[in-house]
């Protein structure tokens, strides 16, 4: 089976309990996790569907994961929906309740709703992250990826004075190769003339299928996105019949606060992997053991 057919099976398939083992072995070898006990199923099964099932390319990606996390504790640490409440109440970010036609999650992100004198910018990818942590759990998400809508509308020298190098080097990291979702498209809408160089910084670190998959949309955006969206999809600020912006902004962070403590156990915990159990280890180790 390919990787298309592979990412459509259950979690508890046969097919994918064997990939999930030999991702376990391979992971648990690997020098730099030499002090990690195991990994369980449903967290490996992220990684494996991120990368169709590549064994390979698998593992790569939950090194880098595990890496960044490691060298980024300034933002991977601190997933505290609470911490950024006042930002969330400002219906600056989104995750549509409806998936798209393809399947996939739709983010947006309305930048003008951020105000860099109360927030900074690792203050404001902390959000991205939270919600990738959240949706990167979800199956259909897993094998449908997302697609993300940024709302540029307001963006000042304040917000460009934010983004220096190292931040830019993070944010096309989690992008492109360090983390376990599919990002099968970026949205531009509202960009000014301002904006390119501090989207010339990212653009380097990407690597060319993200930035094939990078569209700007510039102000006439209400035609242009209806190429990508159906109406039925997007809220009505953008061109769609759904629900208002504010509507779901404020559904989302709801659905964030929610989520504070599963958040904090992400952040503290040494992997990430708050799948871990007490019966999911003895499972896998047993079972390792057998099959190998």
């Amino acid at each position: 089976m390919n990787g298309s057919q592979l990412t459509e099976l259950p979690d508890d398939s046969e097919q994918l309990r064997a990939l999930v083992v030999s991702l376990r072995r391979a992971a648990l070898q690997a020098d730099e996790l030499s002090a990690v006990g195991t990994f369980s199923d449903c967290f490996l099964i992220r990684f494996l569907r991120a990368r169709d099932f590549d064994l390979t390319l698998s593992l790569k990606l939950l090194l880098n994961y595990l890496h960044w996390r490691r060298e980024s504790p300034e933002i991977s640490t601190c997933l505290s929906p609470s911490s950024v409440f006042g930002l969330l109440k400002t219906s600056y970010h989104a995750v549509l309740p409806q998936r798209d036609h393809a399947g996939s999650r739709v983010l947006i992100y309305r930048i003008g709703q951020w105000n860099p004198k109360d927030w900074s910018a690792f203050q404001v990818f902390r959000v991205s992250l939270m919600t990738s942590e959240i949706i990167s759990r979800e199956t259909e998400t897993q094998r449908r990826g997302l697609k993300a809508i940024f709302d540029l509308k307001g963006w000042s020298l304040g917000h460009a004075l934010q983004i220096n190098p190292s931040l830019a080097r993070k944010i096309s990291s989690v992008l492109s190769d360090s983390f376990p979702l599919k990002v099968r498209g970026i949205h531009l809408v509202n960009e000014p003339m301002f904006f390119r160089p501090v989207f010339a910084m990212i653009r380097p670190f990407l690597p060319d299928k993200i930035k094939q998959r990078v569209h700007m949309h510039g102000t006439d955006f209400y035609h242009t996105l209806s190429d990508f969206f159906s109406p039925a999809d997007l809220p009505p600020e953008y061109g769609g019949e759904g629900s208002g912006i504010e509507e779901v902004c404020q559904a989302w962070t709801q659905k964030l606060l929610q989520s504070e403590n599963l958040l904090k156990q992400i952040a503290s915990h040494p992997t990430g992997d708050v799948f871990t159990s007490t019966g999911d280890t003895l499972i896998s180790v047993e079972n390792d053991t057998n099959e190998g």
